[in-house]
């Protein structure tokens, strides 16, 4: 698998406001005729593929990729993280469409490695300040009212190489440490009930059955909300890296409250200051105080297509493609420049416009061969904007490592080969 350069071998060039970049049509898309000058033997003559037999149903058991898909992988950048047990890999954003992410290229995100989990053997635990602390198997919680929700999950340290400037080549790498897949479960508010929550109880402790103890505190408020307790994702079992038998799903907020292999519930009146939201977790301003407790994810969006590891290979008909989500609600409108932030068009929202779920864009142009800047924004149902990297430095600095939710600017040369830079 190959990984990005490090910082210091990229181009980290940054282009100067009112660079020259030549304008793009956004509409008026022309249809090219196909060619017709020359036969096709592809078409005029039959292909080894439709001279033999294929293989029988009985030899793949479990439905796996074309061969031809083989570069659809999750990747890593081994220099990230010093071992693999605590490290991340990211999703192909750039090889997707629609709006679903196939678990098994859901990013992974570990602080002790996967942990090997017997669903028989599995247990959640419920205490604290409760009425009546309880213990509960699998088949426990897969006997209580269940619900189907589709939402993403992000890590908040999601772009947090960026911060500093343009750093890794490739969506898949500047904003691949998100998914978004339908998630079944149980309400955790039903689980609540059963034990009876006491009225001192402000908090909850989430604790992981994985090596590192994962845990975070979780407020009262939104564990009666519309957190779930997961034991499905995409109509089949968690998989292993995504907390096989049971996680937590907490919508809209950082990835690192979602609990893998969740063993423990712990009601309280007051957060535990855990490893994970005192050391890490928190977003170091430029004065050297911490934001705590930062858990949503705002309103974000990028370019999957073009973008440094899909290039533009034609000229003449395109098709710009995109992400946006945001942790406070639904997307409202995503807008897209070609040229660096002069010119705005309203990008085309296609498939479902879900609840805290990634949202699809699209916006048809035509090619010359000019340079390009693109560039995504979002705006959510709050009305939020997305802002741009340099407003975000303004108010936060540049220590921090979570929640950069700046717009990212892909550079589009004239051969189509495409980086990632920043407008100054």
């Amino acid at each position: 698998m190959t990984s990005p350069a490090k910082p210091d071998a990229l181009s980290r060039r940054r282009f100067l406001g009112g660079a020259a970049v030549a304008g793009a049509g956004l509409a008026g898309t022309s249809i090219a005729r196909a060619e017709t000058a020359k036969p096709d033997p592809l078409i005029t003559e039959v292909q080894d593929w439709s001279r033999y037999l294929g293989e029988g149903v009985d030899k793949r058991p479990y439905g796996t990729p074309s061969r031809f898909e083989k570069n659809v992988i999750r990747r890593d950048v081994s220099w990230l993280t010093a071992s693999p047990e605590s490290s991340v890999n990211f999703t192909p954003l750039h090889e997707l469409d629609g709006i679903i992410t196939p678990s098994g290229l859901c990013f992974e995100r570990h602080h002790g490695g996967i942990a090997d989990i017997d669903p028989a053997n599995h247990r959640l635990m419920l205490h604290g300040l409760v009425d009546k602390p309880l213990v509960f198997t699998m088949e426990d919680i897969r006997r209580m009212p269940r619900q189907n929700r589709i939402h993403f999950l992000e890590c908040a340290a999601n772009s947090g190489m960026e911060w500093r400037g343009a750093q890794l080549n490739g969506c898949q790498f500047t904003h691949g440490m998100v998914h978004n897949v339908m998630y079944t479960g149980v309400p955790l508010k039903v689980l609540l009930a059963e034990a009876g929550v006491k009225t001192s109880a402000k908090w909850l402790l989430l604790e992981g059955a994985d090596s590192s103890g994962m845990n975070r505190s979780l407020p009262i408020e939104k564990a009666l909300d519309d957190v779930l307790i997961a034991f499905a994702m995409n109509g089949e079992a968690l998989r292993p890296e995504q907390g096989y038998p049971l996680r937590a799903v907490i919508p809209g907020w950082e990835g690192n409250l979602w609990v893998k292999w969740l063993r423990r519930i712990e009601v309280g009146d007051q957060p535990w200051q855990a490893r994970e939201e005192t050391s890490k977790y928190t977003d170091l301003l430029a004065d050297g105080r911490s934001r705590r407790f930062t858990f949503f994810m705002d309103a974000k969006s990028v370019v999957t297509n073009p973008s440094p590891q899909a290039p533009l290979k034609q000229k003449g008909r395109n098709v710009l493609s995109g992400l946006a989500w945001s942790g406070r609600g639904t997307i409202s409108r995503v807008d897209v420049t070609l040229d660096g932030g002069r010119n705005w068009q309203h990008a085309r929202i296609d498939g479902p416009v879900l609840d805290k779920s990634l949202t699809r864009f699209y916006v048809d142009f035509d090619w010359a061969g000019q340079d390009l800047l693109i560039q995504s924004r979002a705006i959510d149902s709050t009305g939020y904007l997305q802002p741009t990297k340099e407003e975000l430095r303004k108010i936060r600095g540049t220590n921090s490592i979570y929640h950069n939710n700046g717009i990212q600017t892909w550079h589009v040369k004239a051969n189509g080969e495409t980086e990632n830079v920043e407008i100054g």
